[in-house]
């Protein structure tokens, strides 16, 4: 028998309309706006031709308020699995064009089968949300399905990196399916990101607000922390993924991509020097230093917007990926803070889960006084650090830079909170406070007397720092491995990284510890 042609016909009919997705009017209408369409979102992310779909011919099966005949292409959601970058990738794109891209019971359903492929082939997700938000049409399917969406989220979590794109309206309980993946990337225009609108804030509180001032990028970004990346556009956020994706293992049993230099560069760095002002009252830019540490200068920083007295990103170091996390003294003096310790705690933990070493520059005075932060639980926001880092099993390389006093010296990843290998410069100060704050309660009777109190506190701060707070007194006690110069540390690193690539570390059998969240 011969393949009839008439059912290639009703094949290539059914296939042409899904991929029509909700029509050429409305896709043009997208473009308009600079948007792209939900298919051209996922073959933008992956290679060419890689691209498989999961339930293409997938249909609902509402039956009320107009539904039971209504064809919806995909149910408008396109999933499936492509290559990038040569390493298998699920995807799940929600299309606009298509009922809003509302979320209805079959279309949960498909990306759920997506998720669970992920986790059978050890392959990241990336979701594309653009919609409007549960199909009310069908009720508590609609919610259900948001329940089964949620639940493997968080099956997945920790198991295969989680990468959400925000391209559209992502609002009400759709919000919470980014929230709890890895990384939000959001688009500058036509994307918003809230659990309650203006509307709804303006009928139960009485207040007028904007969706900027509650859903933009932007917002997120800077206010809430909720954003890790603003994107100028759709093509720039598929960009975003793509280098975030190239830092990372497929998955939790897998070592990240690093590419090692065939041969160790351990020649010094001159130039870092120009970088570190006369005193450590100067604040001093960590960011040109994370640079000259790490290839060619490339650096893919997180939260970038948010907390920015903590800094925190991938990079390579001679070819080996780290996760980095130094203190800006730029913002707030590099004290730690609530919203900096959450930045640092969650980025930690991440990096913990996928295998990916951490390199930790110090300069940090202390937690950041004051009532606001007091009462609003800096005590169990700073122990997210002392807890993250504590946990964490991959290599831990820190270098103090400058200041490293009190509970934030600890919480940036001392000896005592499980480094393996901590250097300090020459210009480090470790101790319990600062000089000055040490001096006034050490030496009151002596202040009182002198003539001039200010000469004889300089003075005195002076001898406290250079007996009490030098790097050599914590060397002379073993709390850090060694003290070197600034234009070494890209050589310490590298070689300090490539012997601890084989770290194995055992930890007490438990079924998980229990977070100050």
């Amino acid at each position: 028998m011969m393949l009839s042609e008439k059912q290639l016909d009703i094949l290539r009919e059914r296939r042409a309309k899904v991929l029509a997705g909700g029509g050429e009017d409305k896709l043009q209408e997208r473009h308009a706006k600079g948007l792209m369409g939900a298919r051209e979102r996922l073959l933008a992310l992956f290679q060419p031709d890689t691209f498989q779909e999961i339930a293409t011919h997938a249909k609902h099966a509402a039956k009320h308020f107009g539904l039971a005949d209504k064809e919806l292409p995909s149910d408008g959601v396109i999933v499936g699995t492509g290559f990038v970058d040569g390493r298998p990738v699920a995807a799940f794109s929600q299309d606009f064009t298509v009922m809003g891209g509302t979320l209805g019971k079959m279309h949960a359903k498909k990306i759920v089968q997506s998720m669970q492929l992920a986790l059978k082939i050890g392959a990241p997700v990336v979701a594309f949300k653009d919609s409007a938000g549960a199909r009310i049409q069908e009720a508590v399917d609609a919610l259900s399905g948001y329940g089964e969406v949620f639940y493997n989220n968080v099956l997945l979590s920790g198991v295969v990196p989680q990468i959400a794109i925000i391209a559209g309206p992502c609002a009400g309980g759709a919000s919470y399916s980014p929230a709890l993946m890895d990384f939000i990337i959001m688009t500058k225009q036509n994307a918003y990101m809230f659990i309650t609108g203006p509307e709804v804030i303006k009928a139960v509180t009485g207040r007028t607000t904007s969706l900027d001032e509650v859903g933009s990028a932007q917002m997120h970004a800077t206010v809430s922390g909720n954003v890790h990346f603003v994107a100028d556009d759709d093509r720039h956020a598929i960009q975003i993924a793509k280098a975030l994706l190239s830092y990372m293992p497929s998955n939790n049993t897998e070592d990240p991509p690093h590419q090692p230099y065939p041969d160790l560069d351990l020649s010094s760095d001159e130039g870092i020097n120009d970088l570190i002002p006369d005193t450590s009252s100067e604040p001093m830019d960590v960011q040109p230093i994370i640079k000259r540490l790490v290839d060619n200068g490339q650096f893919l920083e997180v939260h970038a917007g948010w907390a920015g007295n903590i800094v925190v990103g991938f990079a390579r170091i001679q070819g080996t990926v780290v996760g980095i996390l130094a203190n800006q003294s730029l913002v707030r003096a590099g004290a730690m803070d609530i919203d900096a310790s959450d930045k640092g705690a969650r980025f930690i933990r991440f990096c913990n889960a996928f295998n990916i070493p951490l390199v930790t520059l110090v300069d940090v005075p202390g937690f950041l006084p004051g009532i606001e932060q007091e009462r609003g639980g800096i005590i169990r926001h700073g122990a997210k650090m002392l807890y993250t880092y504590a946990s964490a099993t991959v290599p831990k390389i820190t270098i103090i830079l400058r200041k490293a006093y009190g509970g934030s010296y600890l919480a940036m990843c001392a000896q005592e909170m499980g480094a393996d290998l901590v250097f300090a410069w020459p210009t480090a100060e470790i101790a319990v406070m600062g000089a000055e704050g040490a001096v006034n309660i050490l030496y009151r009777g002596e202040l009182k007397a002198a003539e001039d109190r200010k000469a004889k506190a300089t003075e005195l701060a002076a001898e406290y720092r250079a007996k009490f707070a030098s790097p050599y007194m914590s060397a002379s006690r073993g709390y850090i491995t060694d003290v070197i110069e600034p234009a070494d540390t890209r050589a310490t690193i590298a070689l300090s990284l490539r012997k601890l690539l084989s770290k194995r570390e055992l930890r007490p059998s438990k079924k998980h510890g229990c977070i100050p969240l």
